[in-house]
């Protein structure tokens, strides 16, 4: 596409550069040049000569870097108590009638304290003595009815048995009768028999007399025969019938032995069953005895309770009770005295914050001080850190537990303690104030040494956020004073030093942080105990955050159990 230019008046196509236009002449571009270059130098200068009257004209505040040890601490408050105290109460119920003790008192193990009225409790000993008496005569009777009884079994078994050998007698012998009244009946039917062939005969020899065939006397032989035969049928008839009667009455006989058996067995049994009753009733009386002389065992201890003692060899720092007070031991004991085992071993019930209990640890040591002494230092160490918390108003504590010792009596039950716990601890370390770590030289001051590390987010360089402010003269950065929030052990930064009317950049790692100083070591260059390093100058900007920077108060508006440092 071809455009078509205008000419100008003055000979040149329009849209040319009079001044850069490749159509101008050499000369002319050189001159342009110059000035621009005369224009730099001007500025330059200008800026030279200000800041040089600048530097000239601040004065810096500097503090001298010290070695030492450095302790960082959390604060907290609680109580003085002794390490073992020994709640006395009692286990009965009564009015107290006796104190033998008071508040400081020195007691010993087994020493009586204090008495209740024994009358109630000696009359329930009385009545319980009586009772096991009672129940030992009605166990001693109820072992007697049992030997009777057992002496009864033994008779009736004996009488039994007799009846059965009786009865046993008597069923023999009306077997054997019945056996002869079987005899008996066969004797009669032989009788019979000889009766019929004897009558049978003096028929015959009657005809055979009237024949004339036999003696009369073999007819008179035969007569005889037949009444003897006749007789000995009746003979036989009177024994079979005797034998029929003895048979009988051996029957009864039997049958009134095996009754009278059955009888004594029963008898016998039920003498079993009273003895076995009346041993049952001894041993019942003697569990009896075993219940009332339990009893009595402990109305004697109910009694020897009235007779409140010490359990160890203390100092009674607490009595709650009064004479003709009444005390009532029910579900919860009532505590009558409270001992102190031994005040030369104290302990110190610290409350310390959720923020600050992650870095208890046992062995620490403790520093702290007292009302009643507010000049005097205290020394322990932590024994225990307790995992129970305590929510008060959402705010969580936990007792540290600090143990000391009390040699010379100085601390008393419930004082309280203000303490700091040594968390950490750097030990022959090179010290500069916090102040140091936050200044920044003002706009117009230069100084020398390597930058490494310096103004990086998330470090421990002081002075601001971690980036450079846009439109900061400064070639430090910020100039607000103010220890950074992120300075922290571990952290890096950097302190400036006063050599030779110049500042030196000294970047340096910390150790470890309190109030108003921190450990440092450098990371670059030199720091020595012959070096000042700067906490602040006499500039506005500066003036006034590194004085109150330096002169911070550790401890003030501190609360309890917070992050405290020395």
């Amino acid at each position: 596409m071809n455009i078509l230019e205008r000419p100008s008046t003055n000979g040149h196509a329009a849209g040319t550069n009079p001044v850069f236009g490749g159509r101008k002449p050499a000369k002319q571009r050189w001159r342009v040049l110059a000035a621009i270059v005369v224009a730099l130098a001007l500025i330059v200068t200008t800026v030279v000569l200000v800041r040089n009257r600048v530097a000239a004209n601040v004065s810096y505040l500097t503090t001298p870097v010290v070695r030492g040890d450095v302790v960082q601490t959390v604060t907290a408050t609680g109580t003085v108590n002794p390490q073992n105290t020994i709640a006395v109460g009692t286990q009965v119920s009564g009015t107290i009638s006796q104190i033998n003790v008071d508040y400081n008192s020195r007691v010993t193990q087994g020493e009586v304290l204090a008495k209740i009225d024994p009358t109630t409790f000696a009359a329930a000993l009385a009545q319980s003595q009586a009772s096991l008496a009672q129940s030992q005569a009605d166990a001693q009777a109820a072992t007697a009815n049992a030997q009777g009884a057992q002496s009864s079994v033994s008779v009736a078994d004996d009488t039994a048995r007799a009846a059965q050998a009786s009865a046993q007698d008597a069923a023999e012998t009306a077997r054997m009768n019945q056996a002869a009244i079987a005899t008996a009946n066969a004797n009669v039917v032989k009788a019979q028999s000889a009766l019929t062939l004897a009558q049978q005969t003096m028929t015959r020899d009657k005809t055979l007399l009237a024949q004339g065939y036999i003696a009369q006397s073999q007819s008179d032989t035969d007569q005889s025969a037949l009444i003897g035969a006749q007789s000995g049928v009746s003979s036989a008839q009177s024994a079979a019938q005797q034998a029929r009667l003895e048979a009988d009455a051996s029957v009864s006989a039997a049958a009134a032995s095996s009754a009278q058996s059955a009888s004594l067995v029963a008898q016998t049994r039920t003498a079993g069953s009273q003895a076995v009753g009346q041993t049952a009733t001894a041993a019942a009386s003697s569990a009896a005895i075993g219940i009332q002389a339990a009893q009595v065992q402990q109305a004697q201890l109910n009694l020897q309770h009235t007779v409140i003692t010490s359990p160890v060899t203390g100092t009674v720092i607490a009595r709650n009770i009064s004479v003709g007070e009444t005390v009532a031991a029910s579900l919860q004991t009532p505590t009558l005295f409270s001992i102190a085992q031994d005040l030369n071993k104290m302990e110190v019930d610290l409350s310390v914050g959720e923020p600050d209990i992650g870095n208890m640890r046992a062995g620490d040591a403790v520093d702290f001080t007292v009302l009643a002494y507010p000049n005097r230092m205290f020394h322990g160490k932590v024994s225990q850190v307790r995992i129970n918390p305590t929510t008060t108003n959402n705010v969580v504590t936990y007792t540290t537990v600090v143990l000391v010792t009390n040699t010379d009596g100085q601390l008393l039950p419930g004082m309280t303690a203000n303490a700091s716990i040594h968390i950490a601890e750097s030990a022959n370390a090179l010290i500069v104030p916090l102040a140091a770590l936050s200044y920044t030289p003002p706009a117009g001051t230069a100084g020398s040494g390597p930058r490494t590390g310096a103004r990086r987010t998330g470090t421990a360089a002081a002075g601001g956020t971690g980036t450079r402010a846009a439109g900061n003269a400064s070639p430090w950065g910020a100039t607000t004073g103010g220890a950074s929030s992120t300075l922290a052990a571990g952290s890096t930064g950097r302190v400036f030093v006063q050599r030779n009317g110049a500042l030196v950049r000294v970047p340096v790692k910390i150790d470890l942080v309190n109030a108003s100083t921190a450990a440092v070591e450098p990371t670059s260059g030199t720091l020595t105990t012959s070096d000042m390093v700067v906490t602040g100058d006499s500039s506005k900007a500066a003036r006034a955050p590194a004085a109150a920077a330096a002169n911070r108060d550790p401890l003030a508006g501190a609360a309890p159990s917070t992050r405290g440092l020395r």
